[in-house]
């Protein structure tokens, strides 16, 4: 996997201002802050022949993670941002700031996930044992998510409708 940092890619936008950034992030997450030269398209939809005639597609998402695995998609043209929205607005480089204030799909996981260990916890203590099973197989799925890079629980919840955001669409 190539990577590039955030001050370096600053570079190639100032040398080509037609250079193709996405942003692999949620529409809400994208509206809230995103790189100024940045295109939205959501992982879950990301279609890597919008950009054929594009020689080098710079990815980037929140921390890099999703980033990853939509270079994955891009058979050795994509090219991950280090560290994501989070290095480049550390960095100081130019932001467009939004109205919308979203939760990062990375939190939401981490609430439902364990909102849901809690819950079997306590539904084991008060109902019946067997509620313990929830919290086991939340538990694996992290376990899962966290050896694979693969997570069933994000991919759900980007589809939810507080992930959306009417003013940004995927191409």
């Amino acid at each position: 996997m190539k990577t590039i940092t955030p001050e370096e890619l600053q570079k190639v936008l100032a040398a080509d201002p037609k250079t193709a950034l996405v942003d692999v992030r949620t529409p809400a997450e994208f509206a809230e802050v995103h790189a100024a030269p940045a295109t939205n398209a959501p992982l879950g939809s990301l279609r890597p022949e919008t950009w054929a005639t594009v020689p080098a597609v710079y990815l980037v998402c929140l921390s890099g993670a999703r980033a990853a695995k939509a270079a994955e998609k891009f058979a050795g043209r994509g090219i991950v941002v280090e560290g994501g929205m989070e290095a480049w607005i550390k960095a100081g480089l130019p932001v467009v700031r939004g109205t919308v204030k979203a939760i990062s799909l990375e939190r939401q996981v981490r609430i439902v996930a364990g909102s849901l260990v809690l819950a079997g916890i306590v539904l084991a203590k008060l109902i019946h044992p067997y509620f313990l099973g929830l919290s086991a197989f939340v538990g694996a799925g992290l376990v899962f998510a966290g050896l694979s890079g693969w997570c069933g629980m994000a991919l759900l919840l980007a589809k939810l409708p507080w992930n959306a955001h009417p003013a940004c669409t995927a191409p």
